[in-house]
């Protein structure tokens, strides 16, 4: 008697999150196998600092799914030490409403032109021919640059995070910061 074939497992990658050298957090990239045409990615981060008189608390869950490689919708809730915050770009069948209500950022827009790359893409691959992804949380896009080899720069807005890549595999992510910077490390 022939076994069912068993489902597919999700990819999952597991990242340390630092600063200054110290664990503050971790975060978390799922990519659920494909149902048919489907596909979803969540990524979750949880982070609790305490130094002296500076705290700060995020947690942070991105969901994105994708039809035939085409975003359908993202939802981004943010808890914080601040508030609560959320954003979600949802396709309406010939555009998109995006209403990003975050930490001192506001964004709301409309975008006719199909979203088919997005941050949580590249925790599963190091893009190649890839211009922009869109930046879930913000509700507008990063401009991808490749800085050499296995290193993409992603600036929005005056902000920049560094993707660093070995084997075509996400190993590090810089978040660029002026107080400390956000170093956030594949666990093995």
């Amino acid at each position: 008697m022939a076994q069912p074939a068993k489902p597919a497992a999700a990819e999952v990658r597991r990242y340390a999150i630092e600063v200054a050298g110290l664990r503050v957090g971790t975060m978390t990239a799922t990519r659920q196998p494909p149902v048919g045409p489907e596909e979803v990615y969540t990524l979750v981060s949880d982070v609790k600092v305490n130094f002296l008189f500076y705290h700060l608390k995020i947690y942070y869950q991105v969901m994105n799914r994708f039809r035939n490689g085409q975003l359908l919708l993202s939802t981004v809730e943010a808890h914080t030490n601040q508030d609560d915050f959320q954003s979600r770009t949802e396709w309406k069948g010939d555009h998109y409403t995006i209403l990003a209500d975050q930490y001192k950022h506001h964004y709301e827009a409309t975008e006719k032109q199909p979203i088919r790359y997005a941050v949580t893409n590249l925790f599963f691959g190091e893009p190649t021919g890839q211009t922009r992804a869109f930046a879930e949380y913000f509700g507008d896009y990063f401009t991808l640059s490749r800085a050499k080899d296995g290193i993409i720069r992603a600036v929005r807005d005056g902000r920049e995070d560094e993707y660093q890549y070995a084997n075509g595999q996400l190993v590090t992510l810089v978040k660029k910061n002026p107080l400390k910077n956000f170093v956030i490390r594949l666990l093995p």
